[in-house]
């Protein structure tokens, strides 16, 4: 479809299932979209040759995150439910997922490649979690960013809202590689470390690496889910934050 948002394919012979996300210029990571990846993944998981997947994006954007306003109270479970069962399933998924980035990767469309794995960025990539500049805070980012970073840096990020660069993001171990052309990079670096191996040693190396960790992190998805839904949202500075937002003005924080 000329209209889908993502364009889904297998190469290298099967080995590679590719995940292009094809809104640009803001690849929103909205319901269309999380439907898309999941259902891609979840098409392809069980491929005894698949040896790992990429995320790339068409456009100079990886993402600019979620649909705010699928953030509001009337949309905003739902969302977080298909968004953290998308991570979920990409954090058990039984082949390497590589990312691949340029510009702004922020919100959401971070959220989404840290459940991945190794990210390559472009120099000019911008990493950031923009969401308390909205009055709320970042669910899935508060159990992930943690995971990839220390607690310190997580909490900068998680905190202030900032957007850091990807000199910044590779010395705090968010990025693993710089290049000018981070899809071919990641490319090569399957072709080189992953395409040679056993489709099914691999399987097994993933549940070795993460083991316990990504019940842990699934169980915390849930537990960060319930405290924005049912603590977070019934402020009236998250409301304002996300109208302020949406009507293009100044938040007008009362702090409770």
């Amino acid at each position: 479809m000329a209209d889908a948002p993502l364009r889904v394919a297998r190469e290298r012979d099967g080995a590679l299932l590719r995940l292009t996300l094809a809104r640009p210029k803001a690849n929103l990571i909205d319901a269309a979209m999380i439907a898309a990846l999941f259902d891609a993944l979840e098409a392809h998981r069980h491929a005894p040759e698949l040896r790992g997947a990429l995320i790339d994006h068409e456009g100079p954007h990886f993402s600019f995150g979620a649909s705010v306003e699928e953030h509001l109270p009337a949309q905003c479970a739902q969302m977080l439910a298909s968004l953290h069962a998308l991570l979920g399933a990409m954090l058990e998924y039984p082949a390497p997922i590589l990312v691949a980035a340029r510009g702004q990767c922020l919100g959401g469309g971070l959220e989404l490649a840290l459940a991945g794995g190794r990210i390559h960025a472009a120099p000019d990539a911008k990493f950031g979690q923009p969401e308390m500049k909205l009055g709320v805070f970042a669910p899935a980012a508060s159990v992930l960013l943690p995971w990839r970073v220390s607690q310190p840096a997580a909490e900068d990020l998680l905190f202030s809202g900032r957007a850091i660069g990807a000199e910044e993001a590779r010395a705090i171990g968010l990025v693993q590689a710089i290049a000018e052309d981070p899809a071919a990079a990641a490319l090569a670096y399957f072709d080189e470390h992953l395409a040679p191996r056993s489709a099914a040693s691999l399987r097994h190396a993933l549940k070795a690496a993460r083991g316990a960790r990504v019940q842990r992190a699934k169980a915390q998805l849930a537990d960060v889910e319930r405290l924005y839904l049912e603590g977070l949202m019934k402020t009236h500075d998250a409301n304002e934050g996300l109208a302020a937002f949406l009507a293009k003005r100044a938040p007008r924080w009362e702090h409770r």
